[in-house]
C-alpha cells in the first residue's frame, strides 16, 4: 500500500535523464553520416554476413538521428523560431521522411538527401542560437 502510495503520479522523458536544454543537431548529423558510410561499405561489399550486420547498424543509426530530429523539432524549437522560419515544420517532415528512406534502403543517394536536409536544419538551429 505504501509503495502506491509513494509512486509516481506522472511519468516524463526526455533526450537525456534530466531536460538539460543542450541541443545540438550534430548529433542527428553523426548519426546520418554513419548511415550513409554504412551504405557506401554494404555497397562495396558483396559478403551477405557483412551485408545483414550493415542493414542492422544502418537502420538502428538511421532511428537514433530520427530521434535527435524529433528531439530538436519537440524540445528545442519554439514558437518563434517557427514564426521566424515558417518552413521548419515542412523541413522536419521531410527529414524525417529523408530518414525512413534511408533505414529503408542501401542506396547512398538517399543517405545524402538526409545527410541536406539536416544540414539545413543546421543552419537555421544556429541562426536562432545567435538571435
Amino acid at each position: 500500500m505504501l509503495s502506491r502510495l509513494f509512486a509516481p503520479k506522472v511519468k516524463v522523458s526526455a533526450h537525456c535523464d534530466l531536460p538539460c536544454g543542450v541541443y545540438d543537431p550534430a548529433q542527428a548529423r553523426v548519426e546520418a553520416e554513419s548511415v550513409k558510410a554504412i551504405q557506401e561499405k554494404y555497397q562495396a561489399n558483396e559478403d551477405p554476413h557483412f551485408r545483414a550486420r550493415a542493414t542492422v547498424i544502418k537502420e538502428q543509426r538511421a532511428e537514433l538521428a530520427k530521434h535527435h530530429v524529433s528531439v530538436l523539432w519537440s524540445d528545442y524549437f519554439k514558437p518563434p523560431h517557427f514564426e521566424k522560419y515558417p518552413q521548419l515544420h515542412q523541413l522536419v517532415n521531410d527529414t524525417l521522411k529523408a530518414l525512413s528512406a534511408a533505414k529503408a534502403s542501401t542506396d547512398p543517394k538517399t543517405g545524402e538527401k538526409a545527410l541536406e536536409l539536416i544540414a539545413e536544419i543546421d543552419r537555421i538551429f544556429w541562426e536562432t542560437k545567435k538571435a
